[in-house]
């Protein structure tokens, strides 16, 4: 049976990415798929990558052998047919959480030789997604900047941006002036329900590809 590893990078329990990667979930599931579910900042201590240089050595080439909550996560993903990943942009990047990672999944395939300069032999489809409180075309450069890596050394890749999120229910508790209450939530209410059905569409297209 397929399996698709879906990996959520948000702190917040049923908001925007949450429930995004839910849908994408949702989509590899109806496809047949068995997906495993992670949720980043429930894992407990895990660590981004510590320049051990162990995943360079013979023998562990493309594994990352450093030992923490975060290390079953990436085995399993060594034997996965697809992933699925989504994470907030925070101050113009994807969250921290989300990028100790990042470094992780990727730094190991990079092999530092000229002739092959990635080992990774089992290439899998990937979803990446950001949610931003900006529009979505403002960070366009910056998630395409991923799917490159990604691209390179995962496997074909799919993006989508949710922008101009809802980001808390009662906006009036908050001195907010740059941002319209009202217009975040219309777009919760007209767009939002749209982009959780292209989040199932694209978590199905995920499980497909196999």
């Amino acid at each position: 049976m397929t399996k698709i590893i879906a990996i959520n990078g948000s702190p917040r329990k049923g908001w925007n990415t949450d429930m995004l990667i839910e849908e994408a979930a949702k989509g590899a599931e109806s496809k047949g798929a068995t997906v495993e579910r992670y949720d980043l900042y429930k894992l407990g201590d895990i660590s981004g990558c510590v320049s051990c240089f162990g995943c360079k050595r013979a023998g562990h080439e493309g594994e990352c052998v450093y030992k923490d909550a975060l290390k079953p996560v990436l085995d399993s993903i060594k034997t996965a047919d697809g992933l699925i990943m989504g994470a907030p942009n925070y101050f113009g990047d994807l969250c921290a959480e989300f990028k100790l990672f990042y470094e992780r999944l990727v730094f190991p395939y990079l092999t530092y030789n000229k002739e092959t300069p990635c080992c990774n032999d089992h290439r899998i489809p990937v979803l990446l997604i950001m949610t931003s409180n900006a529009p979505d075309t403002m960070y366009a450069g910056k998630i395409n900047d991923y799917k490159g890596v990604l691209d390179n050394f995962i496997g074909p890749t799919q993006t989508f941006i949710s922008g101009e999120t809802l980001q808390v229910k009662d906006y009036s508790k908050f001195n907010w002036t740059f941002f319209d209450p009202q217009q975040r939530i219309e777009r919760r209410k007209k767009v939002f329900p749209e982009e959780l059905k292209k989040a199932f569409s694209l978590g199905a297209s995920i499980a497909e590809k196999q």
